[in-house]
């Protein structure tokens, strides 16, 4: 039998996506932390994983082809889904699973690819950012993706009591997480009251609600 291994940070947004994707799909996984702001994920035993050095992975320890490590969150969320296909992440016809993907891909490429820690600690160390200049950086960053998103899910009829629909997605798990760290960053939402409305419906899941930082055994 295959064994999940999910390598993980709390505050992680990406770890968070991944870890509501697989309550979704009721999987268990055995949790190891890394912590990143301790530089944990820069061990030797975990390049050795993802070379990277990048959270999540998820090994899968007695595969039937032999263990291996999936990387990136949404690759590892789209296997997933593959794989155990109930309850669906993204939808069955082409159209709607390319618009799931360019929600999720809004977020995830547009917004955490530039607001991550470790491009965060190069603004600090390299360009000597304070935290003023940093959380202002974070919030530029954000704006300018939500503004748009929040006019794609407000005007576009297949947004639903989620970002696609009637049933948590894809998306939905890079919208909750990124919320989730917004708050961290004291970021406005008020001007995006439709993306504030998913992920309160988000916040009732309890699958989804359960893969919050303050929820994970690594939680400070």
């Amino acid at each position: 039998m295959t064994e999940l291994i999910l390598h993980s940070y709390f505050r992680s947004s990406t770890s968070t996506r991944l870890r509501a994707a697989l309550n979704l799909k009721g999987l268990e996984a055995r949790y190891v932390a890394h912590h990143l702001v301790r530089d944990e994920h820069r061990d030797p035993a975990f390049l050795a994983i993802n070379p990277q050095g990048l959270l999540p992975a998820l090994e899968l320890r007695g595969a039937p082809g032999g263990d291996v490590a999936l990387t990136q969150s949404l690759a590892i969320i789209e296997w997933l889904d593959e794989t155990w296909p109930d309850p669906p992440l993204l939808p069955a016809d082409p159209l709607g699973r390319a618009r799931v993907r360019a929600l999720s891909q809004a977020i995830a490429c547009e917004v955490h690819a530039v607001n991550n820690l470790r491009v965060l600690r190069r603004l600090r160390e390299q360009f000597g950012a304070d935290d003023a200049a940093v959380a202002a950086w974070f919030r530029h960053w954000v704006a300018e993706t939500l503004a748009p998103l929040e006019r794609m899910l407000r005007d576009d009829p297949r947004t639903g009591a989620f970002c696609h629909g009637d049933a948590p997605g894809m998306a939905d798990l890079c919208l909750y997480a990124q919320v989730l760290n917004n708050r961290r960053f004291d970021v406005n939402m008020a001007p995006y009251p439709t993306i504030m409305r998913i992920f309160d419906a988000c916040e009732a899941v309890p699958e989804i609600a359960r893969a919050a930082p303050a929820n994970q055994p690594d939680a400070e």
